[in-house]
Parts: C-alpha cells; structure tokens; sequence
C-alpha cells in the first residue's frame, strides 16, 4: 500500500526510461481528454520525486504531443487486442513482456484473468514500489532471453502475450528464437506487438535507440512486411496487422494538421504497424 512517500528516480538511468511512456501517457489524458482518459497514469506520476519540467518543454512541441498521442495509441491498441481474447478465454493469463510501467493488466482486468509482468530485476524492483502485485497480478523479474519465465506462466486456459515498444532493442536472432520458444509453449495462445521498418528503426537510432546505446541498427529487429514472419515457425497459425495510428480506431478527425500528416508518414513511409501472431 502507498505510504504517501515519494519515490526517486535518477537521471539518466534504466529507471528514467521507464517514465517516458509513462508521462506520455499523462500529457496525452491532459491534451486529448476526449480520445484518452488515463487517471492512473496522472497518479503514477504524482508518486514520484522526479523534475519534470525538461520532459515537460519537450512533449508540450507539436512533435513531442505527437510521440505522447502514439504512446498511448499503442496501449489502447494492445488492451483491445487483449480484451477481444479475453471475450473468448475469460480466464486466459495476460503476459506483459518488458512491461515497464504498464497498466494494461489492470485496464482489462474482468475479474477472471491473471496477469504476469515481466521485466528486467532493477525494472521489477521500481514496479514492485509503484504497482505492486495482487492476487491475481505477479511482477517477475526475468529476462525475456532466459526462458526460465515461461515455467510461471499458468496458459491452462489460454494466454495473451504482448509487447510494447520492446522488441525494437533486441536483435532479429534474439526475436525469432523467443518467438518460436513461445509458440512451443502457448499453443493457441496469441501475441501481439508493435514494429515498425528499417527505416522507422534506423529514425529511432537518433533518439531511443541512441539512449540504449544502439548505433548499428541493421542486427536489431524490424519488419518490412508481416508475411516475413510467416517462416519463422511451423507452430505459427496466423500472422495478422493492423495501422498502429488508425487500425483499431480512426483518431484523424480529432488530431490537428500537423498531426494528420505526421499519422500519414507513420502509416506509409515507416510502416508502424500492430502484429497478431496467433499460435497452432
């Protein structure tokens, strides 16, 4: 239970990464109320002792708004994917891979589910401080690479698994063996998942990727098209994609010009996409 303490966070470190979704997601409830309404994201934030202000200059840019309005256009466009399993699978466990400071669990949550977020330990040990687990709820500390996870997972009946902005720090090897060792795993269950191309990777290279130290972009994954995937495994029944931007729900109308071509450029030149994998 929070004890009103305020929790520090470093600059320049694993921990401040993990509040950039997080406050992109406030400031996008704050400038567009009426396409994202996140309290728990305003709440998060006001338990931390961090200074805000240089973020702050940031996001309040038409481009920086724009990168909080895609941050939270991806969480909605999980949760959907996540809730229409779960109309199906009402029990199914809902895996959160890299999860971050992400509360999708708890935005789908029926009452039925288990959620399992999985994350590195030093990532865990902020999590277990601001959303801590519950009864249905367990924070692993594992990495994605060690399949060790996979072993606390209850997929008994069914699980969802999904990544959010995740798998663009890892090298394609590294994504393809993961997947074929979840499809081995899960059978029926499905995964869901942000990309984009090369060059929407080779873009990211001067800002996110350039944070984790990743200069060399080729190694690490993207996908030109979904049907790529296709050849990964024989466990894989279907590969499906949607527009990141406009697939789930057509924002277009409610954004401003700017905004509208920067979802246009998304949608066509760096092809930000959401992938459904489902398993045999």
């Amino acid at each position: 239970m929070y004890n009103g303490k305020k929790y520090h966070i470093e600059k320049n470190t694993v921990q401040e990464t993990l509040i950039i979704p997080l406050y992109g997601r406030k400031v996008c409830s704050e400038h567009f109320p009426n396409l994202f309404k996140d309290p728990e994201a305003e709440r998060i934030c006001g338990m931390l002792d961090y200074d805000f202000a240089e973020k702050g200059k940031k996001m309040e840019s038409a481009a920086g708004l724009f990168g909080a309005l895609e941050v939270a256009q991806r969480q909605y466009d999980l949760a959907w994917e996540v809730k229409d399993y779960l109309k199906k699978n009402p029990k199914a466990s809902v895996v959160n891979l890299g999860c971050g400071l992400d509360d999708t669990f708890r935005k789908c949550d029926n009452g039925k589910c288990k959620g399992y977020n999985i994350d590195m330990p030093d990532v865990i040990a902020v999590r277990n401080e601001l959303l801590p687990e519950s009864d249905r709820e367990r924070n692993l500390a594992f990495d994605l690479n060690d399949e060790a996870w996979m072993d606390e997972i209850d997929c008994s009946n069914g699980a969802v698994l999904f990544a959010s902005g995740v798998f663009y720090y890892f090298k394609t090897d590294d994504v393809k063996a993961l997947f074929q060792k979840m499809a081995k795993r899960f059978p029926g269950a499905v995964l869901v998942f942000d990309c984009c191309n090369r060059r929407g990777a080779k873009m990211m290279t001067k800002t996110w990727l350039k944070e984790a130290g990743i200069s060399e972009v080729d190694a690490f994954f993207s996908l030109e098209d979904k049907d790529e995937l296709r050849n990964w495994s024989g466990d894989f029944a279907d590969v499906s994609a949607k527009s990141y931007m406009r697939g789930y729900r057509d924002i277009y109308k409610d954004v401003s010009l700017f905004h509208k071509l920067m979802i246009k450029f998304c949608d066509g030149l760096v092809k930000m996409q959401i992938i459904k994998v489902t398993f045999k």
